[in-house]
């Protein structure tokens, strides 16, 4: 289906959201979070999906908000504006496939927020990354303030906010802030590369092992253990676990099913 804001395809086992928003560098409007949402559960229907891709071209991820719609939020409709922005962050970390953010060029406040919503960052040379609401005196308000902590430390993450300056794609791959730092250019490429990879694996130890991460990691110790055994004894009852075994001791590629 065609969006105004981005474009949604598969490309082998990778399902690619591409922002398409130049004229405004990729904000992210109601509307653009609306259409990521709906691209992305496509991406987790299409059974040839292995991994859903999120890059915005070659030049820059996002610049954020989009602060047209911003500067007009009053503190009477702020909650529900926000509570939209962290409905697309849920959604990434509910699907039940990998979520790849592949970034070119700037990588700022809500576009961060948006990559820190997926479950692996792939930078390229050349791209920065900031969080830049103590410049024009906000605060984080699409998970910023909660993930950024989660991912590169508690005071890796307030430097980050206090200064509101931007960090070299070095430095984010040397705290831990992306995953992966690759040639400029070649984000998506090393992204589709990756979901090559996932394809050969356990479509539902993905699922699982994921729900297991984003759930425990909600919980304290003890919980996330037992949660744990839980996805794992529902592992343990699938016929992927019997394929997996049997193609690991017979010396042979497994061809999982999903089931």
């Amino acid at each position: 289906m065609p969006y105004a804001t981005l474009e949604a395809e598969r490309d082998g086992p990778a399902f690619i959201i591409t922002l398409k928003r130049p004229e405004r560098r990729n904000a992210l409007s109601r509307q653009a979070a609306a259409e990521i949402i709906d691209a992305a559960r496509r991406g987790e229907a299409d059974a040839a999906a292995h991994a859903v891709i999120v890059t915005g071209g070659l030049r820059y991820f996002s610049a954020g908000a989009d602060l047209t719609e911003a500067i007009n939020v009053q503190p009477d409709t702020a909650a529900e504006y926000f509570r939209g922005v962290h409905r697309l962050a849920e959604t990434l970390e509910a699907l039940q496939k990998p979520v790849l953010a592949a970034i070119e060029g700037f990588c700022f406040t809500g576009g961060l927020e948006l990559a820190l919503a997926c479950d692996i960052r792939i930078g390229a040379e050349g791209s920065s990354y900031t969080i830049t609401s103590a410049r024009i005196g906000t605060v984080a308000g699409a998970g910023g303030t909660q993930r950024l902590p989660r991912t590169i430390g508690t005071a890796r993450a307030l430097e980050m906010l206090f200064a509101a300056e931007s960090i070299d794609a070095a430095e984010a791959y040397r705290i831990g802030l992306i995953n992966r730092l690759v040639p400029k250019g070649d984000a998506l490429a090393e992204a589709k590369r990756m979901a090559e990879l996932y394809a050969t694996r356990g479509p539902l130890s993905h699922a699982l092992m994921k729900r297991a991460v984003h759930q425990g990691l909600q919980m304290d110790l003890k919980a996330g253990l037992e949660l744990e055994v839980e996805l794992a004894t529902k592992a343990y009852g699938t016929k992927d676990k019997q394929e997996g075994i049997s193609a690991f001791l017979e010396k042979r590629p497994a061809k999982f099913r999903g089931e």
